[in-house]
Protein backbone atom coordinates (compact mmCIF):
# COMPACT_ATOMS: atom_id res chain seq x y z
CA UNK A 1 0.00 0.00 0.00
CA UNK A 2 0.86 3.87 -0.59
CA UNK A 3 1.06 5.68 2.24
CA UNK A 4 -0.50 9.07 2.11
CA UNK A 5 -0.29 12.54 3.74
CA UNK A 6 -2.96 15.39 3.11
CA UNK A 7 -2.12 19.02 3.79
CA UNK A 8 -3.73 22.33 2.96
CA UNK A 9 -6.92 22.55 4.90
CA UNK A 10 -8.16 25.52 6.90
CA UNK A 11 -10.34 27.96 6.96
CA UNK A 12 -12.29 30.19 4.40
CA UNK A 13 -14.39 32.16 3.53
CA UNK A 14 -17.62 30.85 1.17
CA UNK A 15 -16.91 31.83 -2.13
CA UNK A 16 -13.04 31.47 -1.60
CA UNK A 17 -10.75 28.91 -2.59
CA UNK A 18 -8.52 25.90 -0.74
CA UNK A 19 -5.65 23.46 -2.36
CA UNK A 20 -5.48 20.63 -1.04
CA UNK A 21 -1.91 18.35 -1.88
CA UNK A 22 -1.83 14.28 -1.01
CA UNK A 23 1.92 13.20 -0.81
CA UNK A 24 2.18 10.12 -1.34
CA UNK A 25 5.24 7.23 -0.19
CA UNK A 26 6.46 4.30 -2.71
CA UNK A 27 7.75 3.80 -5.89
CA UNK A 28 4.42 2.75 -7.39
CA UNK A 29 2.43 6.05 -7.32
CA UNK A 30 1.82 5.94 -10.92
CA UNK A 31 -0.09 2.25 -11.10
CA UNK A 32 -2.56 3.94 -8.26
CA UNK A 33 -5.96 5.47 -8.81
CA UNK A 34 -6.51 8.50 -6.61
CA UNK A 35 -9.49 9.79 -4.99
CA UNK A 36 -10.74 12.69 -2.71
CA UNK A 37 -13.50 11.66 -0.01
CA UNK A 38 -14.97 13.89 2.48
CA UNK A 39 -17.00 13.63 5.52
CA UNK A 40 -19.29 16.07 7.23
CA UNK A 41 -20.31 15.98 10.80
CA UNK A 42 -22.66 13.22 11.66
CA UNK A 43 -22.57 11.86 7.96
CA UNK A 44 -21.39 8.93 5.85
CA UNK A 45 -18.31 9.12 3.45
CA UNK A 46 -18.88 10.97 0.18
CA UNK A 47 -17.26 10.55 -3.16
CA UNK A 48 -15.75 14.11 -4.35
CA UNK A 49 -13.02 13.38 -7.41
CA UNK A 50 -11.00 10.76 -8.58
CA UNK A 51 -8.26 11.11 -11.30
CA UNK A 52 -6.76 7.76 -13.54
CA UNK A 53 -2.86 6.61 -13.07
CA UNK A 54 -2.19 9.21 -16.37
CA UNK A 55 -3.96 11.67 -15.20
CA UNK A 56 -6.46 11.69 -18.67
CA UNK A 57 -9.38 10.71 -16.90
CA UNK A 58 -11.75 12.17 -14.09
CA UNK A 59 -14.65 12.25 -12.20
CA UNK A 60 -16.34 14.16 -9.65
CA UNK A 61 -19.08 14.01 -7.45
CA UNK A 62 -21.83 16.51 -9.11
CA UNK A 63 -21.88 19.29 -6.66
CA UNK A 64 -18.70 19.93 -7.52
CA UNK A 65 -18.53 20.01 -11.21
CA UNK A 66 -17.16 23.39 -12.17
CA UNK A 67 -15.53 24.51 -9.18
CA UNK A 68 -13.29 21.53 -8.31
CA UNK A 69 -10.22 20.17 -10.06
CA UNK A 70 -8.27 17.36 -9.53
CA UNK A 71 -4.56 17.22 -10.76
CA UNK A 72 -1.84 14.64 -10.36
CA UNK A 73 2.12 14.88 -10.88
CA UNK A 74 3.39 11.54 -11.00
CA UNK A 75 7.07 12.60 -10.80
CA UNK A 76 6.62 14.13 -7.61
CA UNK A 77 4.08 11.53 -6.36
CA UNK A 78 1.72 14.17 -5.43
CA UNK A 79 -2.53 14.31 -5.78
CA UNK A 80 -4.26 17.61 -5.70
CA UNK A 81 -7.44 19.10 -5.19
CA UNK A 82 -8.23 22.33 -6.17
CA UNK A 83 -11.49 24.10 -4.98
CA UNK A 84 -13.05 27.29 -5.81
CA UNK A 85 -16.37 29.22 -5.16
CA UNK A 86 -16.20 27.57 -1.97
CA UNK A 87 -19.74 27.03 0.43
CA UNK A 88 -20.38 26.18 3.81
CA UNK A 89 -21.80 22.86 2.70
CA UNK A 90 -18.40 21.57 1.14
CA UNK A 91 -17.34 21.75 5.16
CA UNK A 92 -15.66 18.53 5.84
CA UNK A 93 -13.00 16.35 6.31
CA UNK A 94 -11.22 15.71 3.12
CA UNK A 95 -9.51 12.43 2.76
CA UNK A 96 -6.82 11.24 0.19
CA UNK A 97 -7.33 7.58 -1.08
CA UNK A 98 -5.43 5.23 -3.48
CA UNK A 99 -6.61 1.96 -5.24
CA UNK A 100 -4.89 -0.21 -7.74
CA UNK A 101 -8.03 -2.09 -8.11
CA UNK A 102 -8.43 -1.46 -12.09
CA UNK A 103 -12.22 -1.56 -13.27
CA UNK A 104 -13.20 -0.84 -9.60
CA UNK A 105 -16.16 1.71 -9.30
CA UNK A 106 -13.92 4.81 -8.40
CA UNK A 107 -17.37 6.69 -6.18
CA UNK A 108 -16.95 3.49 -4.09
CA UNK A 109 -15.46 3.81 -0.80
CA UNK A 110 -14.64 0.27 -0.59
CA UNK A 111 -12.42 0.44 -3.66
CA UNK A 112 -9.95 1.89 -1.94
CA UNK A 113 -7.19 -0.07 0.08
CA UNK A 114 -4.79 3.07 0.91
CA UNK A 115 -5.73 6.24 3.06
CA UNK A 116 -4.60 9.30 4.35
CA UNK A 117 -5.21 10.82 8.12
CA UNK A 118 -7.47 13.46 6.76
CA UNK A 119 -7.85 17.45 6.61
CA UNK A 120 -10.19 19.87 7.81
CA UNK A 121 -11.86 22.59 5.50
CA UNK A 122 -14.37 24.78 6.90
CA UNK A 123 -16.04 27.13 5.04
CA UNK A 124 -17.50 30.02 7.18
CA UNK A 125 -21.07 31.85 5.48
Amino acid sequence: QVQLVESGGGLVQAGGSLRLSCAASGPTFSRYVMAWFRQAPGKEHEFVAAIGVSGSTTYYTDSVKARFTISRDNAKNTVALQMNSLKPEDTAVYYCLGTVQYGSNVRSLGSYDSWGQGTQVTVSS
